[in-house]
């Protein structure tokens, strides 16, 4: 089944890969895990514990591979303004201790 999932970090396609994703597959562009808080359909930054599912385990590091039995990976998990911004700041440290 085709599916639109995206890296919740790089944004790259996860067509590639079948569902449901495993608890050990990572993205094929930058190798992340992809069993994250972040790239769960359940994951809100703005609610409580930042996961709108109550039976779930709270997760500290939501970019921490884990366990949890609610997991379902969205196609919306990417984000391209966090990504750009994420690039601006890293560039800028680089500059910063670039030699």
């Amino acid at each position: 089944m085709a599916h639109n999932i995206c890296c919740y970090r790089c944004g790259a396609s996860l067509a590639s890969l079948s569902l449901p994703l495993s608890r050990q597959d990572e993205c094929p562009d930058c190798g992340v895990y992809l069993h994250v808080c972040k790239m769960c359909r359940h994951f809100d930054p703005r609610v409580p514990r930042q996961c709108r599912e109550d039976g779930a385990e709270d997760v500290t590091d939501k970019d921490r591979l884990n366990f949890c039995d609610w997991f379902v990976p969205s196609d919306s998990a990417f984000d391209a303004r966090r990504k750009d911004e994420e690039d601006q700041a890293k560039s800028a440290l680089d500059a910063l201790f670039d030699d």
